[in-house]
C-alpha cells in the first residue's frame, strides 16, 4: 500500500447472532485464523479436510452444515432490494485489519464484480434467517478462465466467501465445472502461491498515456493475453471479458493505454476503486484506496508505468494505492517507495492440483481482495 494522500443488530437475538458467526467461520476450527504455514498447521479444519485440495497434514473430521434456523437462498442481484440488502450486510459485517477499516462497497461495484460475462444468478448465494428472512451471510462465484502452468481450465473465482463451501460448490458442479480458485488472508489446506501486501503514501511522464476506450477493447485483450504467457497461474480473457473488466467506469475501475505515434498499443494500467470506512477514529472517517489491478509494459519501462498510476490514482483524489508483491512488481515497489504490509493473500485451487509457485509466477488478480 501507499498513502496518496460489525454493529450488532437488535431485531436478531445474541444467541442467533452467535450461530451466524459459527456459520461464517466454518472454513476454520482454529481459536484463531492461522497467518502463516506454522499455525496451519496446529489447527484443526473441519470443512478442508473433507474437500479434494492439497493437504497441510492428514486428519479425520466431520463436515459441518447450516445451523438450524438459517436457510440458503439465490440473490436475485437486479432487485434493487435485494442489491441494497447485500450492500448492507458487506458494508456493516465485512471487516478487516484487526477491526480498524472496514470495505465500503458500492452498489456499483458489486455489480461489476459479480456480473461479469457468463455470470449466473445461481451462484449469487445468501444465508437467510429462517423466520425472518434477514440476509445473514452471502457466498459468490463468477466463471473465470484460468491457465496454471500448461494447463487451462473453466473454473469460477469465489468472492466474498463467509459461508460453507461445501454447498456453495454444488451449485457450480451442476454447471460441470469442478475446479475453482479462490483467495484468503488466512492459511487453510494448502496454498498454491502467496503474495505480499504493498502500500504506496502519494504529472505523468509516459508519452500517448490516455484513458482507455470502446474502440481499445481488442488491442488490450491482445496485449494481456500475450504477456501472461509468460507465467503459471494466470486468466485467459476473451474480448467480453476484456471490455468488463477494463473499460473505465467512474468510482469502479480506471484503465490507461499507452499508444505511440504511429497508432501502435504497447502498454496499458488499471486500478479499482475500494474505500474503506476508517473504525474508531476520532478524526478520519473514511479512506478512498485504489487497487493495482493488471498493468501490461512491452515499450515502458515498469517503474515509469507505475510511477504514472501513482500519479493518476493521486489526481483522482486517491488517499492510499495497494499492490500485490506478484507478477514482476517487486521490481517497482521498494523503488517506488511503497510501504511492504505484514499481511498475505493465500491463493487455493480447489480439485486441482499442481506444484507451488512464487508470488512471481502469478498474475492472477482477484477485482476483491480478500
Amino acid at each position: 500500500m501507499i498513502s496518496l494522500g460489525t454493529a450488532g443488530n437488535p431485531a436478531i437475538p445474541m444467541k442467533k447472532l452467535q450461530d451466524i458467526q459459527r456459520a461464517m467461520e466454518l472454513l476454520s476450527a482454529c481459536q484463531g485464523p492461522a497467518k502463516n504455514i506454522d499455525e496451519a498447521t496446529k489447527c484443526k479444519y473441519q470443512f478442508w479436510d473433507t474437500q479434494p485440495v492439497a493437504k497441510l497434514s492428514k486428519f479425520i473430521a466431520e463436515p459441518y452444515s447450516l445451523p438450524q434456523g438459517f436457510t440458503w437462498d439465490t440473490l436475485d442481484l437486479s432487485s434493487a432490494e435485494v442489491l441494497k440488502e447485500l450492500y448492507m450486510l458487506l458494508n456493516e459485517n465485512y471487516v478487516e485489519n484487526d477491526n480498524m477499516f472496514r470495505f465500503d462497497y458500492s452498489a456499483e461495484f458489486l455489480l461489476w464484480a459479480l456480473r461479469p460475462p457468463g455470470w449466473l444468478p445461481q451462484w449469487h448465494c445468501g444465508v437467510r434467517v429462517s423466520s425472518n428472512r434477514k440476509l445473514v451471510g452471502f457466498i459468490s462465484a463468477i466463471p473465470a478462465h484460468i491457465r496454471i502452468y500448461d494447463s487451462e481450465k473453466k473454473m469460477v473465482e469465489i468472492n466474498f466467501l463467509c459461508v460453507h463451501k461445501k454447498l456453495q460448490s454444488k451449485r457450480v458442479n451442476l454447471e460441470g465445472i469442478f475446479q475453482a480458485v479462490y483467495t484468503a488472508g488466512v492459511v487453510l489446506p494448502k496454498p498454491v502461491a502467496t503474495c505480499r501486501y504493498a502500500h504506496h503514501s502519494n504529472d505523468t511522464k509516459t508519452s500517448g498515456l490516455r484513458p482507455m476506450e470502446q474502440k481499445d477493447i481488442k488491442a488490450v485483450q491482445e496485449l494481456i493475453n500475450n504477456y501472461l504467457k509468460q507465467f503459471n497461474l494466470t486468466p485467459v480473457m476473451d474480448e467480453e471479458e476484456a471490455a468488463h473488466w477494463f473499460l473505465p467506469q467512474d468510482h469502479i475501475i480506471d484503465t490507461f493505454v499507452v499508444e505511440s505515434s504511429n497508432g501502435v498499443f504497447t502498454d496499458f494500467l488499471s486500478f479499482y476503486t475500494l474505500p474503506s470506512t476508517v473504525m474508531h477514529h476520532p478524526v478520519y472517517k473514511s479512506l478512498k484506496a485504489a487497487y493495482s489491478f493488471y498493468s501490461v509494459h512491452t515499450e515502458t519501462p515498469l517503474l515509469d508505468l507505475m510511477n504514472d498510476a501513482l500519479i493518476k490514482a493521486k489526481m483522482k483524489g486517491f488517499d492510499v494505492f495497494n499492490a500485490l508483491d506478484l507478477m514482476e512488481n517487486k521490481t517497482f515497489l521498494e523503488k517506488l517507495k511503497f510501504g511492504i504490509g505484514d499481511g498475505n493473500l493465500q491463493y487455493y485451487l480447489y480439485n486441482w492440483r499442481c506444484p507451488g509457485m512464487d508470488s512471481e509466477k502469478v498474475t492472477f488478480i482477484p477485482d476483491i481482495y480478500t
